[in-house]
């Protein structure tokens, strides 16, 4: 059998047209695997996964992280479900998973259990694309720099509701980290490693590097780099976390929005170009 999809939009973002019992086979898993590395984000409409499925579609694809063997990442503001909860809005920021670590994260899956009222769409940004696009003064300019990320700054680029203050420094929330700005894969191909994580180029002087950093993640979220989800029930999107950037956008405050995540294991080490 082979994969049948549908491009989303230009550059990043395809829809599998498979039911739920095919994808459940694993008949398709290498082939869907290779299509998420072309694509970025792949969307599967209408299949209904529970957890069990949802984890055994993610573990057909490849290794699921250790950390989501205890169970589905709660993505939701409910403290109760999630006690890390504050932590998510600064997931309205452009970021890549965990770049607290010298191994990001493969890819992650997400499926919906419960719907915000109003907004809640998640965007996705293609970074192969996007640095493929940039001049060759610009690929000059970046190709040998390098970055420090640190998750909590993710939250000084969203606004926050009146009365959330966030815990800075609160454990699990990640350290520093440096990478290189652009990453040479093991296919030879780059992507820019970018997200409101970055708080400065190694080397420059503040405004400098703010200035590169504002203008990449500006270049980068382009229409033509990106593509806008807007959420169905039955929905499962799965994206390459190695070579796009995401983020939420926001929902109506006491939403019971409610999300199952699943991360796929990192297979590359961030290596520099």
């Amino acid at each position: 059998m082979s994969l049948i999809t549908r491009d989303l939009s230009p550059a990043i973002g395809s829809e599998v047209i498979a039911d739920a019992a095919t994808l459940l086979s694993g008949s398709l898993a290498s082939e869907i695997k290779a299509k998420l590395t072309e694509r970025g984000v792949l969307l599967f409409r209408d299949v209904h996964f529970d957890d069990a499925e949802l984890n055994a579609f993610a573990a057909s694809i490849s290794p699921i992280d250790n950390q989501d063997e205890r169970g589905n990442f709660k993505v939701t503001m409910d403290t109760e479900l999630n006690p890390m909860a504050l932590i998510l809005y600064g997931t309205r920021a452009w970021h890549m998973d965990r770049l607290d670590t010298a191994l990001p994260p493969l890819g992650t899956l997400l499926s919906p259990r419960v719907l915000s009222l109003e907004g809640g769409d998640t965007e996705f940004a293609n970074t192969y694309a996007a640095y493929e696009a940039l001049s060759d003064e610009d690929k000059a300019l970046i190709e040998h720099l390098e970055v420090e990320h640190t998750t909590s700054n993710q939250l000084r680029h969203v606004e926050l509701p009146a009365g959330v203050e966030f815990p800075y420094g609160h454990e699990g929330l990640g350290g520093d980290r440096v990478h290189p700005l652009v990453w040479r894969h093991r296919s030879g191909r780059k992507s820019l490693v970018l997200g409101w994580t970055a708080t400065r180029v190694m080397g420059m002087e503040r405004a400098e590097s703010d200035a590169l950093i504002a203008r990449l993640i500006a270049h980068a979220e382009q229409p033509q780099f990106t593509y806008r989800h807007q959420w169905r029930m039955g929905d499962v999107v799965m994206w390459d976390n190695t070579g796009t950037m995401h983020r939420v956008q926001p929902f109506e405050e006491g939403s019971k929005r409610y999300l199952h995540r699943v991360t796929l294991a990192g297979e590359e080490p961030l290596v520099a170009a």
